[in-house]
């Protein structure tokens, strides 16, 4: 089908990546995708959530939050209405535990990695871009621990990145913009480690239920996009391992 801005089905939007976005964190990039644009930062604390003390592990926990004109419409900031909403909540959550899959928590020590993610300008996928961002932030976070003396390796066991996926008019398109994502008939989130297995399928209907055959085809397509998203990550990687 014609989309938007003329990708294939399968076709990811341009991918940008750029390291040390903010001058104090232990880690940070702003991740490009498309219109989509989020400041994804890492701060490391040298304590955990009292659940974890004495245990020797880490912890590494997000929050989320958009701009209030990263929208066509103003979103209001939560602090005005008292509490963070539940869409935040959702994303947070989903951004935390995505990024602790991947890293070596016994490694980490009674450490743990805070990451902040806010959108600035939002066109689709931004928890996705958000984990992807993410993951890039926490390495170069913990390998200027490892330059600091602080680990002899970098406490991560995978590669780690997210896409989402949709069917629209019964085809199966990869990363969605927004005006595709409100109409599409159902919209996955999908995430996904670099040994190829999956940390995260999120799916709903919106519309028409999906096939058993749908749903592998959006597999395969997201499988197929993330692991493009891995080579960008490590270029980006590179820029400050090298």
């Amino acid at each position: 089908m014609d989309r938007i801005d003329n990708r294939t089905n399968d076709q990811i939007r341009p991918v940008t990546i750029t390291p040390s976005f903010q001058e104090f964190a232990d880690g940070s990039v702003l991740i490009e995708s498309g219109k989509t644009r989020v400041i994804c930062s890492v701060s490391v604390d040298d304590k955990v959530p009292p659940f974890l003390k004495n245990s020797g592990r880490g912890w590494v926990t997000a929050e989320y939050s958009m701009l209030p004109r990263a929208t066509l419409v103003r979103t209001p900031r939560d602090i005005t209405k008292g509490s963070i909403n539940g869409r935040s909540q959702e994303i947070q959550r989903l951004i935390g535990r995505s990024l602790r899959s991947v890293v070596d928590m016994n490694a980490l020590g009674e450490r743990t990695l805070q990451i902040d993610c806010d959108v600035i300008q939002a066109d689709g996928g931004t928890r996705t871009a958000s984990i992807t961002g993410s993951y890039v932030a926490v390495y170069q976070a913990l390998y200027n621990m490892v330059s600091m003396g602080v680990f002899n390796e970098i406490p991560i066991k995978d590669k780690l990145a997210a896409i989402s996926v949709g069917v629209l008019k019964d085809e199966v398109l990869c990363d969605l913009c927004y005006e595709e994502d409100s109409t599409a008939d159902c919209d996955f989130n999908v995430v996904m480690q670099g040994s190829g297995k999956f940390v995260e399928l999120q799916g709903t209907a919106e519309g028409n239920p999906y096939s058993r055959e749908i749903l592998n085809k959006i597999i395969d397509t997201a499988d197929k996009a993330i692991r493009e998203l891995f080579e960008i990550q490590q270029k980006a990687i590179d820029s400050f391992t090298k």
